[in-house]
C-alpha cells in the first residue's frame, strides 16, 4: 500500500487528501510517532493521543493564519510533522535539532511557544483580542489544552474572562483524564460526570446509530441533532453545563479518534463565530497497547521496542540512584518518624519518587495537580497547623509559585521543607524546563535557608536538618539538586544534621580558591587529583548553603588566595557568584574573580554532555579555567 504520509510535506498536501483518506493517514503518522520515539525518546503517550485531532485541525482551519496553540506543548510532534518538519524530525529534542515543544523561531506554524501547562487559552484569548481590535473578525484562535491543563489555575482565570470579550474563539478540551500522573480535583471529576452519564450515553449511542445507519459516519441528520445535544444533556446531567454557565457554547464529549467526525464538526465550528469549547474523548497512548495500559510509565519512556513497547533498559547494576529516588526513600523513613510530615507535589508524584511515601502513607501525600501556587500556599497552610509540609516542586515550575514563596510562606516565616528538583540543565525538554533560575530568584528573599547538596549523602543530611530545623519552628528551607544519577553506589548512610549556613573545605591548597555550591563539585573534586600532578593545588571548599552564607569563613579563606573561582550550576547573575562579588566589595576585598555557572541566556535542548560543554561545565572547559587562573596567578 502506498503510504499516504510520504506524500505529506506541508499542511497544503495534508488539505489536498479526500476525507475518507485521513484514517489511513492517521494510523501512519502514529506509527511514524511511534519508531521515531523508539530510537530518540521523547514524550510519546500524549502525542499518540492526539493524531486524529491533530491532522483534523490543520485539515480544516487555515493554519497558520489562523492561530493554533498546542497547551503544555508536549503533544505538538503530530502538529510538527504535518508542517514541514517530517524530515528533521529524527532531530527532534536532539542537540541543534528541532525542540520537543512549540517554538516561535522554529516555524510560523509554532504561534505560541508552550512547555509549561494552562496557558494557552489565554494566549489565544490575547490574540483574538488583537484580532478584534485589528478589525479581523474572521480569523479563528484555537486552544488544545489537555493532560490535566485544565486544572490550572491560569486556564481558570481565561476561561472567566474570554466570555466578556466577544472573540471568535475556539476551545478544545482535549480529554485523556491524566496529566503525567492520574488527574486529580474536582474539575476532573466534573468532567468524568459530563462524560460518564449512562442515561445520556446511552440515549446518545442509540441515536447515533440510527441516523448514522450504523455506518458511524455523520450527515445531516446527525448535525442537526448534535446541535440538540447541549439541551438534552443539561437536562438528562440534572443541572446547568459549568462551560455553558460561563457563557461557552459546548459541544461533546465526543471521540477524540474518529477523523472523519472530528473533520465535520470542526467545519461546524469554524463557520460558527463566538466563543465554543469543543470536548473530545481521548486515550493517552492510543495505539501502543503498552503505552495505554501504563501512560504514566509512557508519557516519556525512553527508548522502547516499537513493535512491542516494551522498555529498553541499560544495565543499571552498580550505578548511583537518581536524585528524586534518594528523596523518595528519605522523605519515607522520616515520615516513619514523625507522622506531622506530609509531602505535596503539583502533578509530579512519580517524576519526584514521593509515590515511594505514597504507597506506604496515602493519606498524607497530597498531589494537587497543575497547581504549583496552590501547592506553595496549601503547604502555609499545613504548616501553620504544626504539620510539617515537604513540598516537591521541578524548579522551572517554582517559577509559577513565586508570589507564593514571599507572600504566603517567608514574609510568615513558615517551616515549609521545599526540594527543588531538577535543579540545573534538564537536557532534552530545553529552555522551558531548564532550572536555571531558582538560586539567583531565591536568594533575594529574606528568611529562607538555601542549600545544594553535591551528593546523595549530603541530600539526605539536608533533609533530615531541614526537618529538624521545622520541628523547631525555624525558617522555610530550600533543597535543589539535578535530574539524573548522583555519584555515590553506596548511597546510604546515617544522616546527619548539619550546621545550618556552614559549608565544608574539602581540599587545602594555596593561591586560587574554588568554591561550589551542588553537584558539580564533584567533577572539579575528581579533577583536583589530576591536577595535583601537574603541581596546580588549589583549596576546594563546598558551600553548601547559599544562604545563610557562611561570610566569616569566607574572608578568612579569601585571605589566604589571591584568585576565587566559583562553580555552580544555576544562572551566573543573582546566585553564588553575585554572593561571593558582593561580600567581596563589602569587605573591601581585591581579590580577581572568576566563574562558572550558566550564562545570561535562554540555554538550547540537547543531551547533557552537548549543553554541559557548551556552557562550561564539561571536565576539560573547568579544568581549562583552573589552569589558567593557577598559571596566570602565579605570574601576577
Amino acid at each position: 500500500m502506498d503510504k499516504l504520509l510520504n506524500r505529506i510535506n506541508s499542511v497544503e498536501d495534508l488539505r489536498r487528501l479526500p476525507v475518507e483518506d485521513l484514517p489511513q493517514l492517521c494510523d501512519e503518522l502514529r506509527q511514524f510517532i511511534i519508531e521515531q520515539t523508539a530510537e530518540h525518546p521523547g514524550h510519546l503517550g500524549s502525542n499518540l493521543g492526539v493524531v486524529e485531532l491533530t491532522v483534523a485541525i490543520h485539515y480544516v482551519f487555515d493554519t497558520p493564519d489562523d492561530k493554533l496553540i498546542w497547551d503544555v506543548g508536549h503533544q505538538a510532534y503530530c502538529h510538527k510533522i504535518l508542517t514541514g518538519r517530517k524530515d528533521v524530525f529524527c532531530t527532534n529534542r536532539c542537540y541543534e535539532g528541532i525542540s520537543g515543544f512549540p517554538r516561535r523561531d522554529e516555524s510560523e506554524f509554532d504561534v505560541f511557544g508552550t512547555g509549561h501547562s494552562s496557558t494557552s487559552i489565554s494566549a489565544a484569548l490575547g490574540m483574538a483580542v488583537a484580532a478584534k481590535m485589528e478589525g479581523n473578525s474572521k480569523r479563528n484562535h484555537i486552544a488544545v489544552i489537555g493532560d490535566g491543563a485544565m486544572g490550572g489555575g491560569m486556564a481558570f482565570e481565561a476561561m472567566n474572562q474570554a466570555p466578556y470579550r466577544d472573540v471568535n474563539m475556539l476551545v478544545i478540551l482535549n480529554d485523556n483524564k491524566i496529566s503525567i500522573d492520574q488527574s486529580t480535583g474536582a474539575m476532573s471529576k466534573y468532567l468524568l460526570s459530563i462524560t460518564a452519564s449512562p442515561a445520556y450515553n446511552r440515549l446518545k449511542n442509540r441515536i447515533w446509530n440510527f441516523f448514522t445507519f450504523r455506518t458511524n459516519h455523520p450527515n445531516r441528520f446527525t448535525n442537526i441533532f448534535s446541535k440538540m445535544g447541549n439541551a438534552l444533556k443539561g437536562w438528562i446531567l440534572g443541572g446547568s453545563n459549568w462551560f455553558q454557565s460561563l457563557g461557552y457554547r459546548y459541544f461533546g464529549p465526543a471521540n477524540g479518534h474518529d477523523v472523519v467526525y472530528l473533520v465535520q464538526t470542526l467545519k461546524g465550528l469554524k463557520s460558527l463565530p463566538g466563543l465554543k469549547l469543543f470536548h473530545l474523548l481521548t486515550v493517552k497512548g492510543k495505539g501502543l497497547e503498552a503505552a495505554e495500559k501504563d501512560q504514566t510509565k509512557y508519557h516519556a519512556p525512553g527508548k522502547f521496542d516499537p513493535d512491542t513497547g516494551e522498555i529498553l533498559r541499560a544495565d543499571i547494576e552498580a550505578v548511583p540512584p537518581k536524585f528524586q529516588d534518594v528523596f523518595g526513600h528519605t522523605i519515607l523513613e522520616l515520615a516513619r518518624e514523625d507522622e506531622k510530615i506530609v509531602g505535596i507535589t503539583p502533578a509530579m508524584a512519580t517524576g519526584c519518587s514521593l509515590t515511594i511515601m505514597d504507597e506506604v502513607f496515602p493519606d498524607r501525600v497530597f498531589d494537587v495537580g497543575i497547581a504549583e501556587q496552590h501547592a506553595v500556599t496549601f503547604s502555609a497552610g499545613l504548616a501553620c497547623e504544626g504539620f510539617i509540609p515537604i513540598c516537591n516542586i521541578y524548579s522551572s515550575f517554582l517559577q509559577r509559585g513565586y508570589d507564593q514563596m514571599i507572600h504566603d510562606v517567608a514574609l510568615q516565616r513558615l517551616p515549609v521543607i521545599f526540594c527543588i528538583d531538577r535543579a540545573g540543565l534538564v537536557g532534552e525538554d530545553g529552555a522551558t524546563h531548564h532550572g536555571s533560575f531558582d538560586l539567583a530568584f531565591l536568594r533575594c528573599i529574606p528568611d529562607l535557608i538555601i542549600a545544594s547538596p553535591r551528593n546523595e549523602f549530603e541530600l539526605r543530611n539536608l533533609m533530615y536538618t531541614a526537618y529538624h530545623n521545622a520541628k523547631n519552628k525555624g525558617l522555610p528551607f530550600v533543597i535543589r539538586y539535578p535530574r539524573g544519577r548522583g555519584t555515590l553506589i553506596d548511597w546510604y548512610n546515617i544522616p546527619q544534621v548539619l550546621p545550618i549556613g556552614k559549608g565544608e573545605l574539602l581540599k587545602q591548597g594555596s593561591n586560587v580558591l574554588i568554591m561550589t555550591l551542588g553537584p558539580l563539585c564533584n567533577t572539579v573534586e575528581n579533577l583536583l587529583k589530576k591536577l595535583n600532578s601537574e603541581n596546580i593545588n588549589p583549596t576546594l571548599y563546598d558551600v553548601r548553603f547559599l544562604k545563610p552564607f557562611d561570610e566569616e569563613c569566607f574572608i578568612n579563606l579569601a585571605s589566604n588566595h589571591n584568585t576565587i573561582i566559583t562553580i555552580e550550576d544555576g544562572t551566573e547573575k543573582g546566585g553564588l557568584f553575585s554572593e561571593i562579588a558582593e561580600s567581596l566589595e563589602k569587605n573591601n576585598l581585591s581579590n580577581r574573580l572568576l566563574h562558572i555557572a550558566i550564562p545570561d541566556e535562554f540555554i538550547t535542548h540537547g543531551d547533557i554532555p552537548n549543553l554541559y560543554k557548551e556552557v562550561g561545565f564539561d571536565k576539560d572547559s573547568i579544568s581549562d579555567v583552573i589552569k589558567t587562573a593557577w598559571i596566570t596567578n602565579e605570574i601576577l
